[in-house]
C-alpha cells in the first residue's frame, strides 16, 4: 500500500462557508439562465451566446471548487483550459452556421403563404403559366382508353 502524502492539497481545505457561497452563486445564475430564456436580445446568436456564458461561468464554478481544480496542480488547470478553448471553437463553427440554416415551417403549420409580387407568374390578376409568352406549355392529357363490352 502506498500512503497518499501530497501536503499541496491538504494545505487547502476550503470552509463550508465557501461551498456554501459558491452554492448561492450557482443558484443566482440559474435564475439569471431563467429569465435571460425568456428575453429576445434580437438575433438567435446572441442569445445563444448569453446563454452559454452563463453555462460556462457556472461550469467553472464547479470545476474550480467542487472539483478542487483551483488547487490542483497547475497542469491540471491548462489541461482543463484548452479543453474549454477548444469547446468555444467548435462552438463558434456551429453559431457561424445558424443565419444560413433555413426557418423550418411544418407541412400542417397554419401559417400565411407568401404572396407573389404583381407581375411574377403566379400572382393574383395575372394570366396562367400557359398564356405567358416563352411559357411551357402543359402536358395534354392523354385520352382515355375506351372501353368495350
Amino acid at each position: 500500500m502506498s500512503n497518499h502524502t501530497d501536503t499541496a492539497h491538504a494545505e487547502h481545505h476550503p470552509s463550508a462557508k465557501l461551498y456554501i457561497g459558491v452554492l448561492a452563486a450557482l443558484v443566482i445564475l440559474t435564475v439569471i439562465t431563467v429569465l435571460a430564456a425568456g428575453v429576445n436580445f434580437g438575433s438567435p446568436s446572441i442569445n445563444v451566446v448569453i446563454a452559454l456564458t452563463i453555462a460556462t461561468i457556472k461550469a467553472s464554478l464547479v470545476a474550480l471548487f467542487f472539483m478542487h481544480l483551483l488547487y490542483d496542480k497547475p497542469m491540471n488547470t491548462l489541461i482543463f483550459l484548452s479543453g474549454v478553448l477548444f469547446l468555444g471553437v467548435f462552438l463558434g463553427f456551429c453559431l457561424i452556421d445558424v443565419n444560413a440554416i433555413p426557418e423550418i415551417v411544418p407541412a400542417n403549420a397554419k401559417v400565411a403563404l407568401p404572396v407573389p409580387a404583381p407581375g411574377t407568374p403566379g400572382a393574383p390578376g395575372t394570366a396562367p403559366a400557359a398564356a405567358v409568352p416563352g411559357a411551357a406549355a402543359p402536358a395534354a392529357a392523354a385520352p382515355a382508353p375506351a372501353e368495350h363490352h
